[in-house]
């Protein structure tokens, strides 16, 4: 049997998260008459402000980075979770349905309005939508690939 470190659990849940959450939010995103660019370059805005959505290209890239790195801190903290609540591991999917919403409402009420983007109108249309992509996508892929790799740590 092979043996898997924790890094290698935490990069492919991030890794995993932010691949297939960042396909569902293209989606989302136009769905609701966005482009891939703006999305990523909304998520740069929380660094660089309003700026972003005048930078190109260079700021969207940014966004895509920041979008991995907020995936793979995600995806720490429930390993790291999960090594004191083994019901993490045991109960993968409902635990990740919930973490998937937990991480938007974190995301949603903490995280935005303390960035460069500040407060911005509740709208519950793309509230839904993206908390629906967060416990259907987000959440699962976090905890089934922790729990894949955890069985052999």
């Amino acid at each position: 049997m092979r043996e898997y470190s924790a890094y290698t659990a935490i990069f492919w849940a991030g890794l995993t998260c932010g691949v297939l959450d960042g396909i569902s939010a293209t989606v989302v995103s136009w769905l609701f008459g966005g482009t891939p660019i703006r999305l990523f370059q909304g998520i740069a805005s929380g660094l660089l402000g309003r700026s972003a959505f005048q930078a190109g290209l260079p700021s969207a890239l940014l966004g895509v980075a920041l979008h991995f790195l907020v995936a793979l801190g995600a995806a720490t903290v429930y390993y790291t979770a999960s090594r004191s609540l083994p019901v993490l591991i045991d109960h993968a999917l409902l635990c990740g349905i919930a973490y998937g919403a937990a991480v938007h409402l974190f995301m949603t009420f903490i995280v935005i309005p303390l960035s460069a983007i500040g407060s911005r109108p509740f709208v519950l249309k793309s509230f839904a939508a993206f908390l629906l992509v967060s416990m259907v996508v987000v959440g699962p892929s976090i905890s089934l690939t922790v729990r894949r790799f955890s069985r052999h740590i």
